[in-house]
C-alpha cells in the first residue's frame, strides 16, 4: 500500500516520503488518475507497460510529478529494469532520446530510462536520481511496480 505524501519543506506540492514503494496498478489508477489529464497519463503507463512486461522487463519505477501533488502533471517518468527483456518485443522508442525523447512522450505520455544507466547531467543511476527532489535536493519517494505478467502483483 502507497504511503501518504508529505510535505517536504521548499518543494512545490506534496511527495511521497523517500524510498521506493512497492505498488499495483489497480493502487496507482486510485491513488494518481484523478482527473482526465492524469487519467490519460496512466491510458499511456498501462500501454508502455504492457509492452515492458511483456518482453521481460522484471520492474520499473514511476517517478515524476505524476506521483505527487501536482493537480495537473505534464508527464511521468520510469526507470525500467532491462534485465530478461527481449530486444525483438521490446518498443524500439524506448531506447529513442531524440528531442527530449519526444517520441516516448507522444506515445505513451511519459518519459523512460533503462535503470542500469546513469543520468547524463549529474553521472548518478537513474534509480538515485529519481529519488531526490528536484526543486529541494532532498530525499523522496518513487513507486516500484513489478511484472505482473510474471508473477507480480497487478
Amino acid at each position: 500500500m502507497l504511503p501518504e505524501l508529505i510535505k517536504i519543506s521548499g518543494s512545490p506540492w506534496e511527495l511521497l516520503p523517500p524510498g521506493v514503494h512497492d505498488s499495483n496498478l489497480d493502487e496507482v489508477l486510485h491513488r494518481f488518475a484523478i482527473n482526465p489529464s492524469r487519467k490519460l497519463l496512466y491510458d499511456g503507463l498501462v500501454k508502455a507497460l504492457d509492452n515492458l512486461f511483456e518482453s521481460g522487463c522484471p520492474q520499473i519505477f514511476l517517478d515524476g510529478s505524476y506521483v505527487t501533488a501536482k493537480p495537473v502533471p505534464a508527464d511521468y517518468e520510469v526507470c525500467w529494469d532491462m534485465r530478461f527483456v527481449n530486444p525483438v518485443l521490446l518498443d524500439k522508442v524506448f531506447f529513442d532520446f531524440d528531442n527530449h525523447r519526444q517520441n516516448q512522450k507522444d506515445k505513451y505520455g511519459g518519459e523512460f530510462f533503462p535503470v542500469q544507466l546513469r543520468e547524463g547531467m549529474s553521472g548518478r543511476p537513474f534509480l538515485d536520481f529519481f529519488q531526490t527532489d528536484k526543486f529541494t535536493g532532498k530525499p523522496k519517494g518513487i513507486v516500484r511496480l513489478q511484472n505482473f505478467l510474471k508473477g507480480g502483483s497487478i
